[in-house]
């Protein structure tokens, strides 16, 4: 009876000794009026200080309230949640303000004009003109660097993982580490050197050609280590008994690998190549060295100066008008939301060839 009621005693003690579920968001809610509201308002501290404030106080508060409930080890454990909580916070508010911004601000010029003029005649003075122009080059350029490239990263990656042996795997795994980190003009001067300069003028009557592909091409040059070093990780993931399986039925290794181990790793892959895209749109610097920018629709990359969103935005933010600002914010959450659009279908793709499978 009385082991019996010792060990009741010892429940109702353990339950006893915990915060309410409410607790943390209470104190949490607590923390922030004191914070935001005392010093901001207050003060005028400012809202980076009414916001250090209230994190301060919340943990204080958090940790001292654990402590005197639950105990050390308790309240430990709560800190790191707590830790880990607001680390998620600092890590998705510079993104929530970036597109509150790009949003708020992009959507003045979000009229039918916008999509279907072009810069041609417009001048400092006019409140009109469009980015189709834009638009098209971007579309083009990046789509021309993805037919480039994702045939060549994939056959690198697949070489490293398959069948590279020795220095020569080494040496191309070097060198893509290296090609990571080239800083994007370093490919817009390779292309400019090599291709505009030494190449095109002898299709042109030897005249330099500015034209989309040559800006194509110097994404290529940024996007292939990153799609190489995806594509690998996400080929290396792939577990081994789907290969020995595969060998095991006398599949031989060329149809192994195109019919197992790519559609295996193929989410991966296209989340890499996605992340390329992304970076190959925003690209500046290649596409104003080498495909010059230009005011007029022209749809052929292959000859003629061309533009790109992103050096739209720097031609209107560079611009002394009332007018350009609105065009540059607008040209910014266009080419946010083509990216985010390409990435969705891509998914939505590699998603219905894993169901399919």
């Amino acid at each position: 009876m009385t082991t019996l009621s010792a060990a009741t005693a010892t429940v109702v003690q353990l339950k006893a000794k915990r915060l309410p579920k409410y607790a943390p968001w209470l104190i949490a809610a607590g923390a922030i009026l004191v914070g935001l509201g005392g010093i901001t308002f207050a003060a005028d501290g400012g809202p980076v200080v009414g916001a250090l404030v209230a994190a301060l106080l919340y943990f204080v508060t958090l940790i001292t309230a654990a402590t005197v409930v639950e105990g050390g080890r308790s309240a430990r454990n709560r800190a790191a949640s707590a830790l880990i909580g607001s680390a998620f916070v600092l890590a998705i508010l510079p993104l929530l303000s970036v597109a509150w911004t790009v949003i708020s601000r992009g959507a003045d010029r979000l009229d039918v004009d916008f999509f279907y003029r072009s810069m041609n005649g417009i001048t400092a003075f006019n409140a009109g003109g469009g980015a189709y122009h834009a638009i098209l080059g971007t579309l083009e350029q990046v789509g021309i660097a993805v037919i480039i490239t994702v045939p060549l990263g994939l056959a690198g990656a697949i070489y490293i993982v398959e069948y590279g042996r020795g220095r020569l795997a080494k040496w191309i795994q070097f060198f893509v580490d290296v090609m990571t980190g080239i800083p994007s003009i370093v490919a817009g001067l390779f292309v400019l050197a090599f291709w505009v300069m030494v190449v095109s003028p002898i299709f042109n009557d030897g005249r330099p050609a500015y034209s989309g592909f040559a800006a194509a091409l110097a994404l290529s040059v940024l996007m292939l280590p990153t799609i190489v070093r995806s594509a690998e990780e996400m080929l290396r993931l792939v577990p081994n008994s789907l290969r020995e399986g595969s060998y095991a039925l006398g599949v031989p290794k060329w149809r192994t690998v195109l019919k197992v181990v790519i559609p295996t790793a193929l989410p991966g892959i296209v989340t890499g190549v996605m992340l390329a895209v992304a970076r190959a749109a925003g690209e500046t610097a290649p596409v104003m060295l080498v495909a010059g920018g230009a005011f007029a629709i022209n749809g052929n990359p292959f000859a003629g100066q061309q533009t790109s969103l992103s050096l739209y935005i720097y031609d209107q933010a560079s611009t002394a008008s009332q007018y350009a600002p609105a065009r540059a914010w607008t040209a910014a959450l266009t080419l946010v939301a083509i990216v985010l659009l390409l990435t969705i279908v891509a998914k939505l793709i590699a998603r219905r060839s894993k169901l399919t499978r």
